[in-house]
């Protein structure tokens, strides 16, 4: 057991203790009610604490770095130009950067569907619904938001354009949907923009807007590294009540031609 292991173990006794503290103090002084299935609820912090330990040391050994390690190879003039070699005076566009707008956008995409707080509000979407919200039909939608406005996020780390501009628009575009979209998903799609920013995707989106803005010319870590997690919270809420829209137009359509009358 490693001192980087012993570390993370400590920091996250120290995170979880307070949740810890609320919630067997309000249900011992103030429900004043014994906490069923005790040890079954003990062994399960246990597993919490090893869990998150080992995944905040898995960060650091592993996700943070690899991160920088796809943005520096994707950056890298070598790997854009391929054998024609750039003169050392040239300057690359925002165009050249294809193929960091498809990793971002995939990496959004992959992090959001293995994203274990989505699963755990998809699930119980579909159970307050009956049915009518469907997991995986959720969880691509927060997925496809996910990936576009990494994509996004990306194309403003390149070009180095203003980040207020793009979240500023987004929010607009998102209040005129909310005007329009079905009144029992606005709820769920607001909270679908807050479940992506979890576990699994902040660490490897912020390591990869690091990464970028440290191997981009003329780009900043602490002007631009960040607010790639913005976009992961904003557009999901876009994609969610997008699908809501469509498919409530679906629907409408479909009964619609089931009361038409019948030709002659």
């Amino acid at each position: 057991m490693n001192l980087n292991f012993l570390h993370a173990l400590a920091g996250t006794l120290i995170d979880v203790l307070p949740i810890a503290v609320i919630i067997f103090g309000f249900q011992v002084f103030v429900i004043r009610r014994p906490i069923a299935n005790l040890r079954r609820v003990l062994l399960g912090f246990v597993y919490v604490l090893l869990g998150l330990a080992l995944f905040l040391d898995g960060l650091e050994i592993a996700l943070f770095p690899l991160g920088k390690l796809m943005a520096e190879q994707l950056t890298d003039p070598g790997f854009l130009y391929g054998a024609m070699r750039p003169a050392a005076d040239a300057l690359l566009n925002w165009q050249d950067y294809l193929y960091v707008y498809l990793f971002a956008a995939a990496i959004g995409f992959s992090t959001t569907v293995a994203e274990p707080s989505l699963l755990a509000v998809a699930i119980k979407a579909r159970e307050v619904s009956g049915g009518a919200i469907g997991i995986w039909g959720l969880r691509i939608a927060v997925a496809i938001g996910v990936g576009v406005g990494i994509a996004l996020g990306a194309f403003r780390i390149v070009t180095g354009t203003p980040l207020h501009y793009y979240i500023i628009a987004g929010y607009v575009l998102v209040l005129l949907q909310t005007l329009f979209a079905p009144k029992n998903i606005i709820a769920l799609a607001y909270d679908s923009g807050g479940v992506t920013t979890s576990t699994v995707t902040v660490p490897l989106v912020a390591a990869l807007g690091l990464g970028l803005a440290s191997t981009v010319p003329g780009r900043s870590p602490l002007l631009d590294g960040f607010g790639l997690i913005a976009f992961a919270s904003l557009f999901p809420m876009m994609s969610v009540m997008g699908y809501a829209q469509i498919s409530h137009w679906r629907a409408r359509r479909q009964q619609d031609r089931i009361h038409e009358p019948p030709e002659d």
